[in-house]
């Protein structure tokens, strides 16, 4: 073996699904013309998926994902960045 594995734990193998996701629904709600800022911030502070359009299945995709976790990953983001 001449080749070093690399380790995912599952928190990074959640995170990258994580990040992946609201890329997604990111990109479907600009594809749209929403401002994908607001209509997310919007279904993080009050969990109605109606501020996301069901375009691509964003609303099914950001809806398989916790809210909390969400908003803990995206301070987590930030802090770090801060540093």
């Amino acid at each position: 073996m001449d080749k070093t594995s690399l380790y995912e734990s599952e928190e990074e193998i959640e995170s990258s699904l994580m990040n992946t996701i609201l890329v997604e629904v990111y990109k479907s709600l600009e594809t749209r013309g929403y401002n994908p800022t607001s209509q997310i911030i919007g279904y993080l502070i009050t969990g109605d998926p109606g501020y996301i359009s069901s375009f691509e299945n964003a609303r099914n995709k950001i809806t398989s994902l916790d809210r909390e976790q969400i908003l803990e990953a995206l301070l987590n983001y930030f802090m770090r960045a801060q540093v």
